[in-house]
């Protein structure tokens, strides 16, 4: 391996050459034009080759240069991303920053947080709730990048599984089933009559490709939906809150309404589940990518999720 040059006589370099100017070069380093012309003569000495064309009020490239430059801004751009791997073992290191649809963040996550500080009691969990974590199509474009450029190391996503380069897991299938408030469920006589009532439903499902709603659950029960009314709330936090209050029928996971249910704030109403398309994933920046603390979260929503299918109060 070649002896390199000192590597601030090549920063120097880059940025003169970038600029065309040692006086823009020594305002964006906040040095005096001196010192990148004395750090970019001591350069070519080390070469044996000039590097600029000297102008007034400014410089050019020599060939030898321009073709050296690319290269050299590539090492940099290298060099950069090496450091931010380093640094992001340092006091981050035990920090992951998650992202997930509204509802599941404060429904699934929240209430479970406990056994994950249990398993890691140094971390820090930095947890968002966005509907960008729901695919509307079954084809989706979200992958690796677009988790490094929102600054996300673990992603619940509802949509299809469909996310290249971002070891997508199945987490939590969605099945729907009509939940309404004690009192309300008292007066039904038969899920004939859910016709007769304002029906709750949170607006992220109306959304998919595939139906994934109240008309759906209508025709798997060869009931006709024409004529109902549908009362649709922007997230399903608001949904829920809805269906608390005696407001309507809400079409909900059982899964994510356990609380509820085993308080009594909600009611379970008869009749097969409406099996959706859609699931919840839990992507991440994959096996090589992601930082220790990451793969930790990840693995834990995994194990949480299996602890949930073979747990019957959690169905």
């Amino acid at each position: 391996m070649s002896r390199l040059p000192p590597l601030i006589a090549l920063s120097y370099f880059e940025v003169a050459a970038r600029t065309g100017s040692f006086a823009a070069a020594a305002k964006e380093l906040n040095v005096t034009p001196a010192a990148i012309s004395h750090q970019v003569k001591a350069l070519e000495e080390y070469l044996g080759v000039e590097l600029f064309v000297r102008h007034h009020r400014r410089v050019s490239l020599t060939p030898a240069a321009r073709v050296a430059l690319p290269e050299l801004q590539q090492g940099f751009q290298a060099l950069g991303r090496a450091a931010d791997k380093i640094r992001s073992y340092g006091d981050e290191r035990l920090i992951v920053t998650v992202c997930a649809e509204p509802l599941f963040a404060t429904k699934w996550i929240v209430p479970r947080l406990h056994r994950f500080y249990a398993r890691c009691p140094e971390a820090e969990v930095r947890l968002q709730a966005s509907l960008h974590t729901v695919d509307r199509a079954r084809a989706s474009s979200f992958g690796a990048t677009d988790l490094k450029r929102a600054g996300i190391d673990v992603s619940v996503r509802l949509g299809y599984g469909n996310y290249p380069g971002v070891d997508p897991q199945p987490l939590l299938g969605l099945e729907l089933l009509p939940l309404c408030a004690p009192d309300l469920a008292a007066t039904l006589d038969g899920i004939e009559a859910l016709r007769g009532l304002p029906l709750l439903s949170d607006s992220t499902l109306t959304r998919f490709d595939e139906p994934c709603g109240w008309q759906a659950w209508f025709q798997q029960q060869r009931l006709e939906f024409k004529g109902a009314r549908e009362l649709r709330f922007g997230n399903g936090l608001l949904a829920l809150e809805a269906a608390i209050t005696g407001q309507g029928v809400l079409l909900g996971s059982p899964h994510l309404h356990r609380a509820e249910l085993s308080s009594g704030k909600l009611a379970l109403l008869s009749g097969p589940p409406l099996r959706c398309e859609q699931a919840y994933y839990v992507v991440s920046a994959g096996l090589g990518q992601e930082r220790p603390i990451a793969g930790q979260f990840r693995a834990w929503l995994l194990d949480e999720a299996s602890q949930a299918d073979s747990d019957p109060a959690d169905r």
